[in-house]
């Protein structure tokens, strides 16, 4: 069996379905009898890469969302045929929106379907899932809004993804007064928020007005670091934090591979999350993995995914993201306790799971 994976949409490994993308390829098992070949732009030849050697195969087109939903809808069928694919898996449906092919397709969904907003792309898209052999969803979460959107015809089978032990690990020996993750060395303590800028339900404006009534309320010394590539929502929250009297106590940093993250995470009080229709909800998981207790969103699939450990609050009440801020620095057994369940929540959480459970799940195809 031969399984062509689309590395388009997947914005160059540095967006959460890039990371699933890579993880993927880093953890398909060396023996596995299927064989697998990636295609997309030439610029991400490199890109995704792990121990098992995975042919390429480079599509020479424009590098940008248009360009490449119209290769999707005039070139994907010849291209299949061509390269003699059984079946496709596409990380990024929900970007590229396939059409009609006479291969199977495998379609990865990690956010509801419902709160897609343009017609267009809805449309497009639900066409593709009606058409899929198989919808993997990133959560039951997802599952259920798949469901509920009328999407029950189709199978859709929920696969969790993982995380990167040899990544994501307490750091014990970490007692410096600075981060130093060059270009920058972030003075500590800070609280860290790690997610794309992307739209207004990440809940950065919200975060940051949390920030500030934290910090008139306890003059604590604390910074906030929002770390995640820019999206289509950046501006309004590069202006958020520019505006606020605690501009010089905030900071952006862009993307940051998963090495440097990891460090970013160790060396914080601890990782706030307030993303509302999250379905994978990945970052709270590798903080927790990380040692460092969560305070998060309780919406989306983030109770699914970190169960107990975390503190959840609303998202809209910038007030109780405040009180819960406190909490965690004030409260020491508190704090050693959320860790503790962390621990033990994210030991469950690995891509080696996700690969198999996906792998058999084509398989019944």
């Amino acid at each position: 069996m031969k399984i062509g994976i689309d590395s388009f949409g997947c914005n160059h490994g540095q967006s959460g379905t890039g990371a699933y993308l890579l993880n993927i390829v880093k953890n398909i098992p060396q023996d596995s009898p299927t064989d697998f070949e990636l295609f997309g732009l030439e610029i991400d030849r490199y890109t995704y890469t792990g121990d098992t050697e995975i042919p390429f195969s480079s599509v020479t087109i424009d590098d940008n969302i248009k360009a490449i939903r119209r290769w999707h809808k005039r070139r994907l069928k010849q291209f299949c045929k061509k390269n003699k694919y059984d079946a496709v898996i596409f990380p990024s449906a929900m970007q590229v929106l396939p059409r009609k092919i006479k291969t199977k397709s495998i379609l990865l969904i990690n956010s509801p379907y419902s709160i897609i907003e343009n017609r267009k792309e809805r449309k497009l898209l639900k066409k593709a899932l009606l058409r899929a052999s198989l919808i993997i969803a990133s959560s039951e979460y997802v599952r259920q809004d798949l469901l509920e959107s009328g999407f029950g015809e189709v199978k859709i089978v929920p696969v969790h993804y993982g995380i990167d032990h040899k990544v994501f690990f307490p750091l014990t020996d970490f007692d410096s007064e600075f981060v130093d993750i060059k270009p920058f060395a972030i003075k500590r303590p800070y609280f860290i928020y790690s997610s794309r800028l992307s739209d207004s339900s990440k809940k950065h404006v919200e975060l940051i007005k949390a920030f500030e009534i934290f910090k008139k309320r306890t003059n604590y010394p604390h910074r906030l670091v929002l770390t995640g590539s820019d999206g289509d929502y950046s501006e309004v929250i590069h202006k958020a934090a520019y505006d606020s009297e605690y501009a010089s106590e905030i900071l952006i940093t862009g993307h940051f591979p998963q090495d440097n993250l990891k460090k970013l995470y160790c060396g914080s009080t601890a990782c706030i999350f307030p993303a509302v229709n999250e379905g994978v909800g990945l970052p709270v998981v590798e903080a927790m993995a990380c040692g460092i207790p969560v305070l998060c969103s309780d919406q989306g699939a983030l109770v699914e995914m970190a169960g107990m450990a975390p503190l959840y609050f609303n998202s809209d009440d910038v007030e109780e993201i405040a009180v819960d801020m406190q909490k965690v620095v004030e409260d020491k057994e508190l704090a050693s306790l959320m860790v503790q369940k962390g621990l033990e929540v994210s030991r469950r959480i690995n891509w080696e799971n996700t690969i198999k459970e996906t792998l058999l799940s084509i398989e019944e195809i």
